[in-house]
């Protein structure tokens, strides 16, 4: 069995399902990744994958979809 590691970040911008719906594709589509969940109130967007996805590889993700990426939380 695979461990997953589960990683949050913090994304501004965010103010609709489209916004969420974007944010996701794009997380999605990074290797590894399994399923993103977006909490679209605290601007929360938590990531589970088979290894922590590389930091600039997540922030080019959610720049190309046209939000920030402010910070990684624990």
């Amino acid at each position: 069995m695979r461990s997953v590691v589960e990683s949050t970040y913090h994304v501004l911008g965010m103010s609709c399902d489209h916004c969420v719906q974007s944010v996701t594709a794009a997380l999605s589509a990074l290797p590894g990744v399994r399923e993103v969940t977006v909490g679209l109130a605290a601007a929360l967007v938590t990531v589970r994958s088979d290894t922590l996805p590389p930091a600039d590889a997540v922030r080019r993700a959610v720049d190309e979809a046209g939000f920030e990426l402010t910070a990684a939380r624990p």
